[in-house]
């Protein structure tokens, strides 16, 4: 741990160990950090990992920011200004000290504005490239602080916009800093539902379904100002550009050739997929059981950074990676059922089939964006991953 007061550079902490093997999952490191130092501590961000890979394990370095000046004397650094704590244009604004601070006090003041004061202290559970999680403690239960990125959608719009045709369904928004990307919800009671049961996956996809068929009724004319239209015709160009570029690179000859003549069936496909029927709508874009947070049977959708205007049949088909075979092909049929009723006449099976290459090309398209817009310390959690999503498109693709 390099450990910083306003940035100022105190010294380093550690190395110690963890049982929790996330790097994003920093709950732990600051429990640590606050009985060797005595004051809480937020960590900035990741600067180094040695071993590890795919977001877990290794050696961790991060940069961890005291809330107040610590009275214990830390151990010398090795570098008296070390190369990971000079700033970079990259960096997200809740991975500065400045900008942590200022995120924390705007959460506390809308709360207090809301009569709904803070009551102790905040915790820091997650931080990582995309995002920053707090848990805000209140006399009338937690309140959740979220800190996004300029390249995330307002979640609070994608929120309002599910809300409107499903209340019940979103997270209860108590304050929004859009521009800042600052967001804070009231606590959804449950877990997030990993290895969902079979009641669960069968009230969460058919209401996904019917929400979705709504809004597309409520916005005939195309994508709601502030969501980004990445329906399936913006596929075309943004995949040729990802092939001239880092992610074609990482392809072998062959498989770039594969890539490029599918590029040229894009057209085609898109245009079958339209066939089946199925509106454009809002995506939630990562709809995968984790981020439904359940008690029960009813859930809740919750982080919706990578929304848009795009086909439903990318939200239905995203499950498919998180569940075994079994539950899976429960939940294909669910949702195929539910759009059958919400768009007679519709091919929603034919759609799956046919969304399954182009999901892909969207994930890399998105998760190129994603590094393209971080700082070099943080491309570990994404490197590799637009290439991966080139290939499972073409294995997708080859089986149609």
């Amino acid at each position: 741990m390099w450990v910083s007061h306003r940035e100022q550079l105190l010294g380093v902490v550690g190395p110690f160990p963890l049982e929790r093997p996330r790097w994003h999952d920093v709950a732990p490191v600051n429990e640590h950090l606050a009985e060797v130092l005595g004051v809480p501590t937020v960590v900035l961000r990741l600067v180094d990992v040695a071993g590890g890979g795919s977001g877990r394990g290794g050696l961790v370095t991060y940069h961890a920011e005291a809330l107040a000046l610590p009275a214990v004397e830390l151990a010398a650094p090795a570098e008296a200004d070390p190369a990971g704590l000079r700033p970079h244009p990259l960096r997200a604004g809740y991975a500065t000290a400045d900008g942590v601070r200022a995120a924390l006090e705007w959460a506390e003041q809308a709360l207090a504005a809301a009569g709904r004061p803070v009551t102790g202290p905040v915790a820091q559970m997650k931080t990582w490239n995309l995002a920053g999680l707090f848990r805000l403690p209140t006399a009338e239960g937690p309140v959740w602080l979220k800190t996004g990125r300029d390249f995330a959608v307002d979640e609070s719009l994608v929120v309002q916009l599910l809300g409107g045709v499903d209340p019940q369904f979103v997270p209860t928004v108590l304050a929004a800093d859009p521009q800042r990307r600052l967001l804070l919800m009231d606590h959804v009671p449950g877990e997030d539902c990993w290895g969902p049961s079979r009641e669960v996956v069968a009230a969460t996809l058919p209401r996904l379904a019917r929400a979705q068929a709504a809004l597309a009724a409520s916005y005939p004319g195309g994508a709601p100002d502030g969501l980004a239209d990445r329906s399936p015709a913006t596929l075309v160009p943004a995949v040729k550009l990802l092939l001239d570029g880092e992610a074609g690179a990482e392809l072998t000859a062959e498989e770039l050739d594969r890539a490029r003549a599918l590029v040229e069936r894009l057209p085609e496909l898109v245009e079958q997929l339209a066939a089946c029927g199925l509106p454009l709508t809002v995506v939630h874009g990562d709809f995968h059981p984790g981020n439904w947070r359940s008690a029960g049977r009813q859930s809740v959708l919750v982080d919706f950074a990578d929304a848009y205007w795009g086909h439903p049949a990318f939200d239905g088909l995203r499950p498919a990676d998180f569940l075994n075979q079994e539950r899976w092909a429960e939940a294909a049929e669910l949702w195929c059922e539910a759009w059958r009723t919400l768009a007679p006449g519709s091919d929603p099976a034919g759609a799956l089939r046919l969304a399954a290459p182009l999901s892909h090309l969207a994930y890399a398209v998105r998760y190129q964006e994603f590094l393209d817009a971080i700082e070099p310390s943080e491309r570990r959690y994404h490197e590799g991953d637009p290439a991966a999503e080139l290939r499972a498109a073409l294995s997708a693709a080859a089986a149609l």
